[in-house]
């Protein structure tokens, strides 16, 4: 398994996974959802140095210089609703990156380890020959994101797999890791401790879809 995990070195990111789990400064919406977005820029840009490449030579107006850019544009996939200021991030680094949405969520009345996860609304790109990004800042049992692998995977074969969280459990990696083998690469602002009885990371940042938007009711 291929992880990179961001808070391994000292940087800004630091910064903006403290501010992103301090509750007082999760009042604020606008700059919990900026900080998402933030550190989002950052994963897209370690994870560009992995990608494919092609040299080409540019003619500026005083000679030639040595240029090089993606020989194809990632496919980003938004797992929605807490994905969005995440991806964005993502979005912003891979400008003319193509894109598609899953909605998911778990079953209110399953809220543990055993729950059953709903995709809802999806609109995807052919994933066949691309090189795939799945979007989701918490990436706890991974449950959410290996059923939405499943239902990508009814529409080809990606070229490379990547998967990006911003916060993400042993327990979350250990079961991707298992089903999807040494082919994924995790792309991580920080790995926490554990999960807690009702699945969630633990210490974490809580609900990330509630503090971005909202209680869903």
């Amino acid at each position: 398994m291929h992880l990179f995990e961001l808070n391994q070195q000292l940087s800004v990111a630091q910064s903006l996974l403290a501010q992103l789990r301090d509750p007082d400064i999760q009042q604020d919406r606008w700059r919990f959802r900026h900080n998402l977005q933030r550190l989002g820029m950052l994963l897209a840009y370690e994870l560009s140095k992995t990608l494919q490449y092609q040299s080409f030579p540019l003619h500026t107006s005083l000679g030639v210089a040595k240029a090089a850019d993606l020989d194809q544009q990632p496919l980003l996939i938004c797992v929605m609703r807490a994905g969005l200021p995440f991806y964005q991030g993502f979005s912003d680094v891979f400008d003319q990156a193509d894109s598609g949405f899953i909605g998911a969520y778990r079953q209110a009345e399953q809220a543990g380890m055993d729950q059953d996860i709903f995709l809802g609304y999806s609109a995807n790109p052919a994933i066949d020959g691309r090189d795939l990004v799945l979007i989701d800042p918490m990436l706890a049992t991974g449950s959410s994101l290996l059923k939405v692998w499943r239902l990508l995977q009814q529409s080809g074969t990606p070229r490379s797999l990547h998967i990006a969280a911003a916060i993400a459990a042993p327990e979350g990696l250990a079961l991707l890791q298992r089903e999807l083998g040494s082919a994924a690469h995790f792309w991580i602002g920080a790995v926490d401790e554990r999960l807690n009885e009702q699945a969630y990371i633990v210490p974490g940042l809580g609900d990330a879809g509630d503090l971005c938007f909202g209680d869903k009711g």
